[in-house]
């Protein structure tokens, strides 16, 4: 096998181990976000008030029977809520730049790969080409910012997701 195929696979291989690294950091992250919140609030049962009881045929607001259309849709209304507030925490923006770094290479072989939450919160991966080698960057993005210091073209990636993010995410 010659250098440069074991280059490009080695390069490959440290992608793969960067994203896998990437997932398992969010995965432990929203498993310990989510079990400091309760999923789903106990709904208080509604107390009886006088010359009300909980037959049926009565008009009270007595919670349904189990089992029932309209107490599946009750619940199915609580698991969705819960749905759309974790669905908020995942990675699901993503915006790429693609650039030639050093000038010489050609055929913009460089990128860098915004991945981020509702929040603004994620990761930015950077991979820069060269004839020679390559590098890649990971840097924690939170809010639409980042500790570590940003090249123009992940701000660019970042910049891209809190444009379509709209007015709803302050920045």
């Amino acid at each position: 096998m010659s250098s440069t195929l074991a280059g490009a696979f080695g390069i490959a291989a440290l992608f793969v181990a960067v994203l896998a690294l990437v997932f398992a950091i969010q995965a432990l992250r929203g498993r310990t976000t989510t079990s400091d919140k309760p999923t789903s609030a106990p709904v208080p049962e509604p107390s009886p008030q006088a010359g009300q009881t909980d037959q049926p045929g009565q008009s009270g607001q007595a919670e349904p029977k189990p089992g029932t259309v309209k107490s599946e849709l009750r619940r199915l209304s609580k698991e969705l809520a819960v749905a759309r507030g974790e669905l908020k925490e995942t990675l699901q923006h993503l915006a790429v730049v693609r650039y030639d770094a050093f000038g010489e290479t050609g055929g913009k072989l460089s990128w860098s790969m915004a991945l981020l939450d509702d929040n603004g919160d994620g990761v930015v991966l950077t991979s820069i080409n060269s004839r020679a080698d390559a590098r890649t960057y990971a840097k924690e993005i939170k809010s639409f910012t980042s500790d570590s210091k940003l090249s123009p073209e992940e701000e660019e990636a970042i910049d891209t997701l809190r444009k379509e993010a709209g007015p709803t995410v302050e920045s």
